[in-house]
């Protein structure tokens, strides 16, 4: 008995003991705790302290309901203090005063759901990556942009508040984001400096900008693989440094050379990342076709442009087919401006004489009609086509190549054979005519098809409006480069033939955007093809349509 109430006395000591030693550290613990808390902000509530040893709860108690998440606290993570800050400032009119709307959504977006640090700033200034991204900015003249463009922070400098901090990560971000549009060819709409502009530059998207270059090890790389990879591209850009003298064995070049560099590299931003790898270029200022494979060119042509009045649109389509000796369908200007005075007024021809001397029928609806039944005055045009027949007088020759696009441009064979002599090719409506079609169309069908010469000479000898549809679409470049150059930067210039050099150059100088044109509103440049400025007299129809059309 003595030796069970030792046993007992002991361990309710024991027990004593722990607890007086246990206590004191619980408190220890809860005041630490306590002092870890961070202030109650003014008019919340003060919690109660919770008891240092629950109660217990009986058997069959509910259990206690834990309170939702509000939804302002599921919508924006808990944040750096500086990411605080820049959501806030990204709301201050100042700051977003003059900033692409697309590039000010994409930031909000994306420092909504940030919750890490920021991506440039740290408390003792802009970070080494940062840097380097400024670094590689403020050398955008050799891409040939103009660093001026970007208002860039100083990269020195050391911000003393969050507020601060914040304000500097947002302007560093807004001159990444505008670099990256600018190398895209995002500097201005190119419809905008001319109607027969039709093209669509291939700019990033702000928010993937943003997702990439804040991984990147290596921003300044970054930045720079946002220009073009084509080999003409990287070819002038090392004419440009060559003209600047920043190859360093080369005179700088004249103001005027340096700029036509620049205004080409612009254009370069304009056109598809990938080409094709088999396509056709057709460049209007050279009056040359060529077909490029692998980056190489297999075949080149001469080709006839449109006058200035009915300039050739620069656009890129897929061709779909081509047709062998194919009908004619007289375009919708020709009609407007060339038969419907005639055959409305009567005019020196007679009215409907005018089909007759060109061998044009007229078709009502798809079905052939004679032209003497209808009233020219009266009939709903929409229902009217001309058409000519396929033969040796046949404006198209005996080859058309068709990639549809809203323009109703192609490129034909002619039967004016002496439109390739002179230098300067530009005549007639806006579609491009070549000199070897024949040529053309081997090339592509063996490409696409396989055929040999003679399947597409059996097609040229016998085919009647027959079109060969490809199995694989070839994409067809219209373009206008006035300037290109080889690998070691040597400039080949050709003439601005509809004007349009002028219109880029204050772009690219960083002035004030010019309004879109039609084609008749250009000034003639030197050495371009001058166009009629009013529609031709009804006593010269006959002799219009000569021109425009044959021999």
């Amino acid at each position: 008995m003595h030796g069970r109430s030792f046993v007992a006395v002991s361990v309710a000591g024991g027990l004593a003991l722990v607890y007086a030693v246990l206590v004191p550290v619980a408190c220890v613990a809860e005041d630490v705790a306590t002092a870890e808390q961070p202030a109650t902000p003014t008019g919340a509530a003060t919690p109660s302290p919770s008891p240092a040893v629950p109660s217990p709860s009986p058997a069959n108690a509910a259990p206690p309901v834990t309170p939702a998440p509000s939804q302002t606290e599921a919508a924006a993570p808990a944040a750096d203090p500086v990411i605080a800050g820049i959501r806030s400032k990204l709301a201050d009119a100042a700051l977003r005063k003059g900033a692409d709307p697309a590039d000010l959504a994409a930031l909000d977006t994306f420092y909504a759901g940030r919750s890490g640090p920021p991506v440039w700033v740290t408390p003792m200034g802009f970070s080494a990556r940062a840097q380097a991204t400024i670094d590689e900015i403020g050398k955008a003249d050799d891409w040939g942009l103009s660093a001026s463009a970007f208002q860039l922070p100083p990269a020195g400098i050391l911000p003393k508040t969050v507020d601060d901090q914040a304000v500097a990560e947002i302007k560093l971000q807004l001159a990444v984001l505008k670099y990256a549009r600018f190398a895209r060819g995002g500097r201005v709409n190119p419809s905008s400096l001319s109607n027969i502009l039709d093209l669509d530059p291939p700019i990033r998207d702000p928010k993937i900008v943003l997702a990439e270059i804040s991984v990147s090890p290596d921003p300044g790389s970054y930045l720079q693989s946002l220009h073009p990879k084509h080999e003409q591209f990287q070819n002038l850009r090392r004419a440009l440094l060559k003209a600047r003298g920043g190859d360093g064995t080369s005179k700088p070049a004249s103001e005027r050379d340096i700029q036509k560099i620049v205004i080409n590299m612009e254009r370069w931003r304009w056109m598809p990342e990938n080409l094709g790898k088999i396509y056709v270029q057709d460049n209007v200022p050279e009056y040359m076709l060529y077909v490029v494979k692998d980056g190489k060119v297999i075949h080149s042509d001469k080709i006839v442009v449109g006058l200035l009045r009915y300039a050739t649109p620069v656009f890129s389509a897929d061709m779909q087919s081509i047709v062998f000796n194919p009908e004619w369908t007289v375009p919708p200007t020709i009609v407007r401006e060339n038969l419907m005075p005639n055959l409305r007024g009567g005019g020196w021809f007679g009215g409907s004489s005018i089909l007759s001397e060109h061998g044009l029928k007229v078709k009502y609806n798809g079905r052939i009609v004679d032209a003497g039944s209808v009233n020219w005055s009266s009939v709903n045009m929409a229902n009217i086509a001309f058409v000519q027949a396929p033969g040796p007088t046949n404006v198209l020759g005996k080859l058309k190549f068709v990639y549809p696009n809203k323009h109703m441009v192609y490129m034909h064979d002619t039967i004016k054979r002496g439109l390739f002599k002179p230098t300067m090719r530009a005549e007639g409506h806006n579609c491009i005519r070549m000199e070897k079609p024949s040529q053309l169309a081997q090339i592509l069908l063996a490409e696409d098809k396989g055929w040999d010469t003679k399947k597409v000479q059996d097609l040229l000898d016998k085919g009647y409006d027959s079109a060969v549809n490809l199995d694989h679409p070839i994409p067809v470049h219209t373009t206008y480069f006035t300037a290109v150059a080889d690998a070691d930067g040597k400039v080949t210039s050709f003439p601005d033939v509809y004007a349009l050099d002028g219109k880029l150059a204050p772009i690219v100088a960083g002035k004030a955007v010019a309004s879109a044109t039609t084609d008749d509103d250009a000034d003639t440049p030197t050495g371009s093809v001058p166009a009629a400025r009013s529609k031709p007299p009804k006593e010269n129809v006959a002799g219009q349509i000569q021109g425009l059309f044959g021999d």
